[in-house]
């Protein structure tokens, strides 16, 4: 029995030792990783910043944080607001969730001042497979739903289905109803945000 006991007790201090090891590992590995991700997302969301701007040489002047409740649903935007290389107000990138198909579609559209959409990029979808990369082309300039240069104070971006101005992915409108809501939901988080006194800067230009 004192063997036995013996034996049961080497077990568990070899179990432990192991899992202490493992985890300490495990803690090691993701230090070193961390910071890695952490430059990799940051270059990632700056240069799609950059692509929905149009492309242009520009630099991120503020960021603001706007909550809104849409639906009962308290849903939060991220907002880029962006200078030229010369600091004139050029305005700002916003980071929009809405609910898709198959759970929530992510996007950053991009604003000009007078809030036309100058460009916008898919940051994460839990689509049908292929939907996904359709919805990242399908709205483009050259897409059959182009929404580039469109103001959503002024256009109906909504499907033709429900009565709007944008073609629907094919057999896929629901996808498209959630892109076109992240669109004007983001459109309606840029316009709330006050006047900058200090560089003229605004969220709310709706020409």
């Amino acid at each position: 029995m004192k063997k036995l006991e013996s034996t049961i007790t080497n077990m568990v201090v070899v179990l432990v030792g192991v899992a202490l090891i493992t985890g300490s590992i495990l803690a090691y590995v993701n230090h070193v990783t961390e910071e890695p991700i952490k430059l990799q997302a940051e270059k990632t969301l700056a240069d799609g910043i950059k692509a929905v701007m149009g492309g242009v040489e520009l630099s991120v002047a503020k960021e603001d944080t706007v909550k809104q409740n849409v639906s009962g649903k308290e849903l939060t935007f991220v907002i880029h607001e962006a200078v030229a290389a010369d600091g004139r107000p050029i305005g700002a990138a916003v980071e929009s969730t809405s609910g898709g198909f198959g759970g929530d579609l992510k996007i950053l559209v991009g604003f000009d001042s007078d809030g036309k959409i100058l460009g916008y990029t898919i940051l994460q979808h839990a689509e049908t497979p292929g939907l996904g990369a359709k919805a990242d082309k399908w709205f483009q300039k050259d897409g059959k739903g182009c929404v580039i240069g469109k103001n959503p104070a002024a256009d109906n971006l909504t499907v033709r289905k429900d009565g709007g101005d944008i073609d629907a992915i094919t057999a896929s409108t629901i996808t498209s109803r959630a892109f076109l809501l992240a669109v004007n939901q983001a459109y309606q988080a840029y316009k709330s945000l006050p006047v900058d006194a200090s560089t003229g800067a605004t969220g709310h230009h709706s020409k």
